[in-house]
C-alpha cells in the first residue's frame, strides 16, 4: 500500500524494476556469450549450465566446476567477475535498500502510530506541540491521572515520541478532521503551544467544531495576545514575559514585601526575601509572625531546596519564606516589612531577549536602575541601558558593573550558557545574588550547584500555569515539586485536635486552612477540632502528598 501512494514512491519502484531489467539482461547476455566461448574452446553445455555458470561467477561464490582453458575464456571470466560484484554486490543491494526497504521500514513505522482517539475516549488534555513546557506538562498529569495525547504534523517525530510511550496521534493541525479524530468535544483542555501565527490557525479551526471547550495557548510577542484572544483562547499566557517577572520579583534584597504566587479561595499564598527584614538571622519562633501579622510560615525555601519549618529553624539572609494567610493578614505583613529597596549601582542582566527586556521592565516599575548586557546589536533599545558585548568577556561585565551590582540576572534560553555563566559569575563574586533562569527542569539542580542563589524553570512555570487550570479548585502548583491540595479529613483524624494529628511529623504536610461548608479557616488554632464533613488544605511536595494518602 505504501508503495502506491504517490508520485515519488512509485518512481522508486519503476526505478528498481528497470535496475533489475538491467541486471537480467546483462545475466543473459553472459549465458549466451558462455556457449560461444565453450564451443571455441571444443565444448558443449547446456542452456542451464550456461545460466548455472554466469550466476556462480557473477555472485563470486566460483565453485571450480566449470572453467575455461584459454586466454579469451579467462579474460571473459574476469570481467563477468568484476561486473558481477558492481552489479550484485554493490549496485543492488544498496539500490534496493534505498528505494524499496528503507521506505518499507518507514511505512511500517509510520503505520504503528495511531491517528486517532477511541470514540469514548474523554477528559483528556490535548497538546499541539512537544518542546520544555509540554514534557513538564505531561508529567504533572501523569502524577494527577490525568489522560493526554500529544497531536503532531512530523510522522518521524511522532514514532520517535510512541517508542518513548509517549501517547501521539499524527494528523494536520490546521485541519478540522484532525481534531475530530481527537474527539475534541469531549476533551478536558486543549494546548496550543506552537508558534503565535500557528496559534491562531490552530484556535480558530478548533472553535468552528467546539465553542465549549477550555483552549490555553501561549503568546510569543505582546500584539498577539488580543488577536489570540479573538480567535477564541480561552487564555493567553506570555510564558516568557511572567518568568522575566517572576525573577525580578524573586530577586532577594530587591522588595522585602510578600509576592503573592498563588490563591486557593480566600487563601493566599506569598513568597518573601528576608534579606533585610527584622527576621535575618532569627529562628521562626522568634519572628512572632502569627501574632504580629497573622500569617503562617509554611515553608523555606534554601538555594532552591523547600523544607517544612519549625520553631527552631533559622532564618538565613538568602531565604526566601513561603507564607499563607488572607488579604487582610498580608497587608500587615507589608506595613510590618514590606518596602522596596534601592542601590547606588546597576542590577546586571545577562540578555537582551524577551526574558532579559522582562526583567529589566520589573526593575524599571521598582525604579531600581540596570544594565543589560547582550551581544546582538539589533537587540539593542537604549544605549545607556544596554551593552554591546558578550557576557563572557570580563571587559564587557566590568562595564556593566559586575563588580559592584548587587545582584545578576542570567536570562538567556541555553541552558548550557546559563550553567557557564553561573560559574563564572561566582568566581568574580562571592557576595552577588545570581538569580538564573533554566530552561529545562534538568538543569535546575545543576545551576544550583553552579553556584545560583535562585533558578527558576521556565518549563515548570508553564506548566504549573497550564495544570492549575484543570481543576482550581482541588490543586494548586506553586513551583516544581510544591502543591496545595485539598482532602477530605481521614476517619482516624475525626474528633482530634490538629496539634494532636502529627501530619507535619508523619507527611511532610502543612495545613494552612479548614474548610467547613461554606466557611474557611484560614491558619487555624492548632487546638481546633477535626470534624467529619471538612476539608484540610494541606502544602507540601509531591512526595509528602503521597505520604498523606497512603498513611493517613
Amino acid at each position: 500500500m505504501y508503495f502506491l501512494q504517490n508520485k515519488m514512491t512509485k518512481r522508486n519502484i519503476r526505478l528498481l524494476f528497470k535496475i533489475l531489467l538491467i541486471i537480467s539482461f546483462t545475466i543473459a547476455l553472459y549465458s549466451i556469450l558462455f556457449h560461444f566461448i565453450m564451443e571455441y574452446e571444443g565444448r558443449k553445455y547446456s542452456c542451464i549450465t550456461g545460466l548455472y555458470w554466469t550466476l556462480t561467477t557473477m555472485s563470486t561464490l566460483g565453485f571450480g566446476d566449470i572453467t575455461f582453458t584459454s586466454d579469451l575464456g579467462r579474460l571473459f571470466s574476469s570481467f563477468v567477475l568484476l561486473s558481477g560484484i558492481v552489479f550484485l554486490l554493490v549496485m543492488l543491494p544498496f539500490t534496493f535498500i534505498r528505494f524499496f526497504y528503507a521506505p518499507w521500514l518507514e511505512a511500517q513505522s509510520q503505520s504503528r502510530t495511531p491517528r486517532e482517539l477511541p470514540f469514548n475516549t474523554s477528559g483528556h488534555v490535548i497538546i499541539t506541540n512537544f518542546d520544555p513546557v509540554s514534557t513538564s506538562l505531561i508529567e504533572k498529569l501523569k502524577q494527577y491521572n490525568f489522560p493526554y495525547v500529544i497531536a503532531l504534523t512530523d510522522q518521524q517525530r511522532a514514532s520517535e515520541l510512541y517508542d518513548m510511550n509517549y501517547r501521539v496521534v499524527v494528523g494536520d493541525l490546521d485541519r478540522p478532521e484532525t481534531y475530530k479524530r481527537l474527539r475534541i468535544e469531549n476533551a478536558a483542555l486543549l494546548v496550543v503551544n506552537n508558534d503565535d501565527m500557528l496559534n491562531t490557525n490552530i484556535i480558530s479551526t478548533v472553535r468552528e467544531l467546539s465553542e465549549n471547550v477550555p483552549i490555553v495557548t501561549s503568546a510569543d510577542a505582546e500584539d498577539s495576545v488580543d488577536i489570540l484572544q479573538l480567535a477564541g483562547a480561552t487564555h493567553v499566557f506570555q510564558f516568557t514575559r511572567m518568568l522575566g517577572e517572576s525573577l525580578a520579583r524573586h530577586a532577594p534584597g530587591v522588595s522585602t514585601k510578600a509576592n503573592i504566587i498563588g490563591r486557593f479561595g480566600p487563601l493566599l499564598i506569598a513568597e518573601a526575601p528576608v534579606m533585610r527584614t527584622p527576621f535575618e538571622g532569627k529562628k521562626l519562633i522568634e519572628s512572632r509572625l502569627r501574632e504580629t501579622a497573622g500569617v503562617n510560615v509554611v515553608g523555606i525555601w534554601q538555594r532552591g531546596k523547600f523544607e517544612i519549618p519549625n520553631a527552631d529553624t533559622l532564618i538565613h539572609p538568602a531565604s526566601i519564606l513561603l507564607l499563607a494567610g488572607s488579604d487582610e493578614q498580608f497587608k500587615k505583613y507589608d506595613k510590618l516589612t514590606g518596602s522596596f529597596l534601592t542601590f547606588s549601582t546597576p542590577v546586571v542582566i545577562l540578555g537582551g531577549g524577551r526574558v532579559g527586556q522582562a526583567v529589566a521592565s520589573a526593575l524599571a516599575e521598582r525604579g531600581i536602575d540596570y544594565r543589560i548586557v547582550e551581544k546582538k546589536k539589533h537587540l539593542i533599545e537604549d544605549s545607556k541601558k544596554y551593552i554591546l558585548g558578550s557576557a563572557a568577556d570580563i571587559n564587557t561585565l566590568i562595564q556593566a558593573g559586575i563588580n559592584e551590582g548587587p545582584a545578576v540576572f542570567i536570562t538567556t534560553h541555553d541552558d548550557d550558557i546559563n550553567i557557564y555563566l553561573t560559574i563564572y559569575c561566582r568566581k568574580l563574586r562571592a557576595d552577588m545574588q545570581i538569580i538564573s533562569r533554566a530552561n529545562l527542569d534538568r538543569n535546575i539542580n545543576t545551576l544550583y550547584s553552579a553556584g545560583a542563589d535562585l533558578v527558576m524553570s521556565y518549563a515548570s512555570m508553564g506548566a504549573n500555569s497550564i495544570i492549575n487550570i484543570l481543576k482550581p479548585d482541588e490543586i494548586l502548583m506553586l513551583a516544581e515539586g510544591l502543591n496545595i491540595f485539598r482532602m477530605h479529613v481521614p476517619s482516624s483524624l475525626i474528633g482530634k485536635p490538629l496539634y494532636d494529628t502529627k501530619i507535619r511529623e508523619k507527611t511532610g504536610c502543612n495545613v494552612v486552612a479548614i474548610h467547613s461548608h461554606d466557611t474557611f479557616s484560614i491558619n487555624p488554632d492548632p487546638s481546633v477540632l477535626l470534624m467529619k464533613d471538612e476539608e484540610l488544605i494541606l502544602i507540601g511536595t509531591a512526595e509528602a502528598e503521597k505520604k498523606f494518602m497512603q498513611n493517613l
